[in-house]
């Protein structure tokens, strides 16, 4: 079960994004570009001014609708400054990656919209660290943000280590996916126009579809791909069952969705009422009886006739 759940205000924003994010990759496929242009360059600016008020929108949607809060807001950004800090690790050396591990298991804990604002916040904050800002940044954003996303959609019953497997599975899944995604980004622009691999306007899609994956296999899946898949599930299968009860325990102190509960002043009292508490007050007071008094005060009596020590006859006195 998702600590922080997607309202359907959320949902929707997310599917559209998806969508907006998906054409933005796979337009040459369907419209007509030109290899040699540097397509990608002009267009990076706009995806990635697009990408900031869609990130935006989804944490107001949030929001209002109750599904993050403050401190769902503060865990989000410590996952981001952790994941930034956790990145240059690996830098991308013959494909180790180790952004994507803590993603997935976040991604699960706190649910599908989360995981997709970790992914964009994640790699914008590990660029600025790297200086690894590029026209490739954007789409770097949305792939991990598919990949955060994704990881909050998985079945919610599973626990132990069937969780861990479907996890560890998962991420080298998307691992695959992200590098994919990242070629597709460049591909159609990069590899010139008189190779077998390359892209070739006004071709059929299935034609493009095919050069595509034979590049993708040639260039990537066997090598850079492989150890990212690699890392990100052993890094799982290693830390994820740590890491997962850390977030947990972190989301029950947190009380994420706890209700909040005003409570109404009581009523004004009566007068009969308060006519009744002075009346209990009064019988619950201590009495002054006649004859006994405070210490210090008490009355002393002595009978007409008894000698005092001297010898006088006494008197009484009080």
């Amino acid at each position: 079960m998702t600590v922080l759940r997607v309202a359907p205000r959320t949902t929707v924003i997310l599917t559209l994004a998806s969508v907006a994010a998906l054409a933005t990759f796979t337009w040459p496929f369907f419209i007509s570009a030109q290899p040699e242009s540097m397509a990608r360059t002009t267009e990076a600016p706009l995806v990635f001014a697009a990408v900031l008020p869609l990130l935006l929108a989804l944490i107001l949607a949030e929001l209002s609708s109750g599904g993050i809060d403050s401190k769902g807001l503060a865990m989000l950004g410590v996952l981001a400054a952790v994941n930034a800090a956790l990145r240059p690790l690996g830098a991308g050396t013959a494909g180790i990656e180790t952004v994507f591990f803590l993603l997935v298991l976040a991604g699960r804990v706190f649910g599908p919209g989360f995981g997709f604002l970790l992914g964009s916040i994640s790699l914008f904050a590990s660029a600025l660290l790297t200086a690894g800002v590029g026209p490739w940044l954007p789409f770097q954003m949305l792939a991990a943000s598919w990949i955060g996303l994704g990881a909050g959609l998985l079945p919610a019953r599973l626990r132990g280590r069937a969780e861990i497997a479907a996890l560890a599975g998962y991420g080298m899944i998307a691992a695959y996916a992200y590098g994919l995604l990242m070629n597709l980004w460049f591909w159609p622009f990069s590899t010139g126009a008189d190779t077998q691999l390359s892209y070739v306007a006004d071709a059929p899609l299935l034609e493009n579809l095919h050069r595509f994956a034979v590049f993708t296999a040639v260039t990537s899946t066997f090598g850079w791909d492989t150890g990212r898949a690699i890392t990100t599930a052993v890094a799982i299968a290693l830390v994820g069952p740590a890491v997962l009860a850390a977030l947990r325990r972190g989301a029950r102190r947190a009380a994420f969705h706890a209700p909040i509960t005003f409570a109404s002043p009581p009523p004004p009292a009566t007068e009969r009422e308060r006519a009744r508490k002075a009346a209990d007050r009064s019988r619950r007071r201590p009495r002054h009886r006649p004859g006994r008094g405070r210490t210090g005060d008490t009355a002393t009596t002595v009978s007409p006739g008894t000698p005092d020590p001297d010898g006088r006859p006494a008197t009484t006195s009080s």
